[in-house]
């Protein structure tokens, strides 16, 4: 009979070696320069983490675009924005890629800059002189003017609300030349200057004749055009009643604040609309979001709250269910207190990097209440959930496990130590492990995964980065799977994995099948 004690000392010896160490000090494998710039394209917002600040990761994403090709770079800015539905990071890479393959740039431009703040906020950057330019140059100012000219009078209104840069400075870098008697009358309204007001949009008419009192019907126009106007509570009630799917999401406590849902039928309108398939899929509304919106709804009506409920249903409802059994590890440290969209003075989101895990787990968990949940820190901690309560309530529950070092291999440690038979592990976190470290030539991860799949031969690993480091504790194989970002793409991403297994650079090879 073989000697089952030396053969199970021969499983770590094959784990690979690690190359990185990650931002919490601890041992880490290095993605590729590929492999790394998807990972900010899917979960960067150039706002500081934890561990680093937004100055580090604006360099990191410039040196990796630097390090690739230039089609690689427009790829991924489109997947950024078409896939992973971010802001910043896409901005940036078509930024960076004016100055470096102009052909491309305008290829990709149509496909980032989707509204007026993708291009206010490709603006901001290409002037900042993040890029190596302060001007916008030829050629993007002719792809502006062109934005501009395909928007209506009423669509260039919608765009004019936001600052820094505002439409009015857009408008008067670009010089667009108006083709219209209605347009040419807008930008005349909009940089407060002589101009024809009967040829004016229907819209800014409107609100024009509501603002000098001219009218009681309130327009429809954007709604933080409205705000500053001495509202009623009917005229609030006609706002939330003809609100956007998102602009009801983030302003409950404002339309509750004011008297909307006092007035007849608002609460159940603005509900139906909440709850609504297919206006949740037009908002690419991400699950986190909707957390977030029902902490903040305490002052909304019973049938606005669980109307929200009802759409958390209905975001993650592309979770996948995974095949055997399942393994669900979501990080509770300290560092995953972290907003997941990082600091950012004015704007920092309230929703941590652990609301997010703790979202992820409670989704899977609904799809395949059979899984275990092991939230950890330094060490497995102990959560009490049930399958059929609803995913906010189990995300509530784990997200109040909060708080520890971090030591991502203690979990599947757990599950050695007692021999667990499983088919899928999912992880969710950060990966800034740093307490588990071993005098081994892998991490310390990578050794517990060994012993895991050397026990269940088929088995896969998925760890779910929330965060844009560059590093990881598993390197991509055939049963690993490294996935970026909080948006219902990673569900997809996972049920695939869990179905067909993977290869290296996941992350590289979606961003490779983007068709420019």
């Amino acid at each position: 009979m073989a000697n089952k004690s030396l053969f199970r000392s021969l499983v770590g010896k094959l784990v690979p070696r690690t190359d990185a160490v990650n931002e919490a000090g601890g041992r880490a494998y290095a993605r590729s320069p590929e492999g790394a710039l998807a990972q900010y394209a899917a979960t960067g917002c150039l706002n500081a983490t934890f561990y680093a600040g937004a100055d580090e990761q604006l360099g990191r994403v410039l040196e990796l675009a630097a390090a690739v090709e230039p089609a690689f770079v427009a790829k991924t800015a489109v997947y950024a924005r078409e896939r992973a539905f971010m802001k910043d990071v896409p901005a940036l890479l078509l930024a960076s890629l004016s100055i470096r393959d102009g052909a491309l740039f305008a290829r990709a431009f149509p496909r980032v800059v989707t509204d007026a703040r993708m291009l206010r906020t490709f603006v901001q950057i290409l002037r900042s002189g993040a890029v190596g330019r302060k001007s916008l140059g030829t050629r993007p100012k002719r792809l502006v003017r062109e934005w501009l000219a395909a928007q209506s009078g009423d669509g260039l209104l919608r765009a004019s609300v936001g600052q820094a840069p505002s439409l009015a400075d857009v408008v008067k870098m670009v010089h667009p030349k108006p083709a219209s008697a209605e347009v040419r009358a807008f930008y005349g309204w909009l940089l407060g200057r002589a101009h024809d007001a009967a040829a004016l949009p229907a819209a800014v008419k409107a609100f024009e004749a509501f603002k000098a009192g001219r009218t009681g019907e309130v327009p429809d126009v954007p709604f933080l055009l409205l705000t500053a106007l001495p509202l009623g509570r009917e005229e609030w009630a006609a706002v939330a009643r003809r609100a956007s799917w998102q602009t009801l999401r983030m302003n409950l406590a404002t339309f509750a604040r004011h008297g909307a849902f006092e007035v007849p039928g608002v609460a159940e309108a603005v509900a139906a609309k909440l709850r609504a398939p297919d206006a949740i899929r037009r908002a690419r509304v991400f699950p986190y979001q909707l957390l977030v919106a029902s902490t903040m709804a305490d002052a909304v009506p019973r049938v606005v709250k669980d109307a929200l409920q009802d759409a958390m249903e209905l975001a993650t409802a592309n979770v996948p269910v995974l095949p055997g059994k399942v393994y669900v590890l979501p990080d509770t440290s300290g560092s995953m207190s972290s907003p997941v969209t990082g600091h950012r003075k004015g704007a920092t989101s309230a929703v941590t990097c652990l609301d997010v895990a703790a979202l992820v787990t409670a989704a899977l968990l609904r799809k395949n209440p059979d899984a275990e949940v092991l939230p950890f820190a330094e060490d497995v901690k102990h959560a009490r959930l049930e399958p059929r309560d609803t995913v906010t309530t189990n995300a509530r529950a784990l997200a109040a496990l909060g708080g520890g070092g971090t030591n991502c291999s203690a979990p599947l440690a757990a599950l050695n130590r007692r021999r667990a038979k499983g088919d899928v592990v999912v992880y969710v976190s950060d990966n800034q492990s740093w307490i588990d470290v071993r005098q081994a030539p892998g991490s310390a991860t990578m050794q517990e995964w060994a012993r895991f799949r050397d026990r269940n031969p088929g088995a896969k690993l998925v760890c779910i980065d929330l965060q844009p480091y560059g590093t990881g504790q598993a390197p991509d194989a055939g049963d690993v799977l490294n996935v970026g970002g909080f948006s219902d793409q990673v569900f997809e991403v996972v049920a695939r994995f869990g179905r067909d297994g993977g290869a290296a650079d996941h992350w590289a090879r979606a961003v490779e099948e983007v068709q420019l």
